[in-house]
């Protein structure tokens, strides 16, 4: 027999069941109804559910048939109308049977080892069951074995499975590491895995983070409808409304197999503190992948969630969000602060639109590990069960739980990785760096004007050498003149000797002059005194005396020697 596809929905008086049925006998169909049990056959398909309420059967239900579509549907009226029926999207706790339902279990489900023989019952016995050979396990090993999984109602699964084990978690031998060591070997993990250059790039560089904090994920819009709706004092029943699931994911719930879970309060209380930690880690990939998942999503769920990837058992809620913002900075390709306290926020919006909202999360986590090689085996340890259980949840439950998650205050000094020191000296390491190219700057600026000084000041240099160069050449061909009025300078330098001087006349000629010491003391020149009018014979007398005087490093024997000769030539 096959189990149809098939929908519930509800209005103030009348349950719709909507039951696709292709290729089946229309002919030959049966509904039976009564109280909270339903029963659709159309061969192949055989349906029977049990509602979260009553039915009646009085004359005013209905049903049709779309031919095309290959849909029944069926109109139903409530027992009391007016009746809000909770959870008609858990599908897989409608496929329940009514004896399955039972608020209480009353006998506890044990080890077939341990159940008597007397009260084993007379069911016929497989004889194609598999063997294995049994295998000698001394008492204090049992004893030694620790629990995980759901509820930790799981152990010895990873005896055989050593060599996929390093692909899925990251403890080492969990059926033998008690849960007080698996969290010390997570925090020194965390530890040896953070790495402060990956975390001050994030830091500095956050372009990429800020455009992943804008986008919205799917349940942003759902939360401000619900929002919308409590604003307008609407009944908190009609959230589950706002969620709806698609035909796949209809699909996975109808392949569930029901379970009934026997958790004590510990258990219990363990079960929806995973359920935090498992939620903050999807909230976080789905967030950075922007709703696109790729190859790397399993392993951002798995490494994120100390629940997945170290079996972690919790305490209290900030102990998640601790651990969660500790693997947030150490693991993933975006590690930032922010991000840890979005997903924070995007959790608490989950919980707080019901269960409908969270089973469609887990639904997606269970898709994303089927898919992937390894992480199939999560699947088996939490997520399968998880999307059994959660739809059996009230709704209170997951609203007393978004509360106590909304109280909860992270810092980054709560984190353990001394974020705030590395930060201020990343700061003032920046600041210096700023300093000194800011210094650099103003330097190179001195540098450049004292070049274009020093080049200006050559420039200007060479104007005037080459003035003086022509004032020279033209006053070498003007008449010398001798006039009161006469203005002479004393050019000195290292190459003039004590007995000679350069004489500058007024017009530019030079003329190098001898003084004798006596009359030097009287301040009266050696040259003659004849008129200036008279210009041929002094300009061939200097033209002699320079070709034979004018000597830069002559000894001072040779000078005075020349002295001399000139005194001699004045005197004639």
């Amino acid at each position: 027999m096959l189990t149809p596809a098939f929908d519930l929905s509800q209005d103030t008086d009348f349950l719709t069941i909507a039951i696709r049925v292709p290729y089946a006998r229309v002919s030959e169909f049966d509904v039976y109804f009564e109280g909270s049990d339903f029963k659709f056959y159309a061969k192949p398909y055989f349906l029977r559910l049990t509602l979260p309420g009553r039915i009646v059967e009085n004359g005013s239900e209905q049903g049709s048939y779309d031919a095309d579509k290959g849909i029944f549907t069926i109109r139903l009226p409530k027992e009391t109308p007016g009746q809000h029926f909770e959870g008609l999207n858990m599908l897989t706790a409608l496929l329940a049977p009514r004896k399955s339902r039972t608020a209480k279990p009353l006998v506890e489900e044990i080890d077939a080892s341990e159940i008597p023989e007397d009260v084993v019952d007379d069911e016929e016995f497989d004889w194609e069951i598999e063997q294995t050979p049994y295998e000698e396990v001394s008492e204090s090993a049992l004893n030694l074995q620790c629990h995980y999984g759901f509820g930790n109602l799981r152990s010895g699964v990873f005896q055989r499975l050593q060599d996929e084990l390093n692909d899925v978690i990251d403890i080492k031998n969990p059926d033998f590491t008690p849960a007080a060591e698996r969290r010390q070997k997570r925090l020194a993990a965390e530890l040896a895995k953070f790495d402060p250059d990956h975390y001050l790039a994030d830091f500095f560089e956050d372009e990429a983070i800020e455009q992943i904090l804008k986008y919205n994920p799917w349940w942003t819009d759902k939360y401000s409808k619900m929002k919308a709706f409590l604003e307008k004092s609407q009944e908190e029943e009609n959230h589950a409304a706002l969620v709806s699931f698609s035909e796949e994911e209809k699909y996975q719930l109808r392949k569930f197999v029901n379970k009934s879970y026997l958790l004590d309060k510990k258990a219990c209380r363990q079960v929806y503190y995973s359920l935090i930690d498992i939620l903050l880690a999807y909230c976080y990939e789905t967030r950075v992948t922007e709703g696109e998942k790729n190859v790397e999503s399993a392993w951002n769920i798995r490494k994120l969630s100390p629940t997945l990837c170290w079996f972690e058992t919790w305490t209290n809620v900030h102990d998640i969000m601790v651990s969660f913002g500790r693997r947030v900075l150490c693991y993933p390709l975006y590690r930032h602060f922010k991000l840890v306290m979005k997903a924070h926020r995007d959790t608490i919006k989950i919980l707080q639109l019901g269960k409908s909202a969270v089973l469609k999360c887990l639904l997606d986590i269970h898709k994303i590990f089927q898919e992937n090689d390894p992480a199939y085996i999560l699947n088996d340890l939490y997520i399968s069960d998880y999307c059994v259980w959660i739809q059996k949840v009230k709704s209170k439950k997951l609203a007393a739980l978004a509360e106590a998650l909304k109280e909860v205050s992270l810092t980054k000094a709560q984190l353990g990785l001394e974020l705030e020191e590395l930060e201020a000296a990343a700061l003032l390491v920046q600041e210096e760096e700023t300093a000194l190219k800011a210094a650099h700057s103003v330097s190179g600026q001195q540098t450049l004007c004292s070049s274009s000084e020093a080049s200006d000041s050559e420039d200007s240099n060479s104007t005037v050498s080459s003035g003086n160069e022509d004032s020279d050449s033209d006053s070498e061909q003007d008449e010398l003149k001798d006039s009161p009025s006469e203005t002479v300078n004393s050019l000195q330098g290292p190459f003039l000797e004590e007995s000679s001087a350069l004489l500058i006349v007024d017009g530019g000629a030079c003329r190098n002059t001898a003084i004798q010491e006596s009359d030097a003391n009287q301040g009266k020149p050696l040259a003659s005194s004849q008129p200036l009018g008279v210009s041929g014979p002094l300009i061939e007398e200097l033209g002699e005396q320079l070709k034979t005087t004018v000597q830069v490093s002559e000894p001072k024997s040779t000078t005075a020697v020349n002295h001399s000769n000139m005194q001699e030539r004045d005197t004639k």
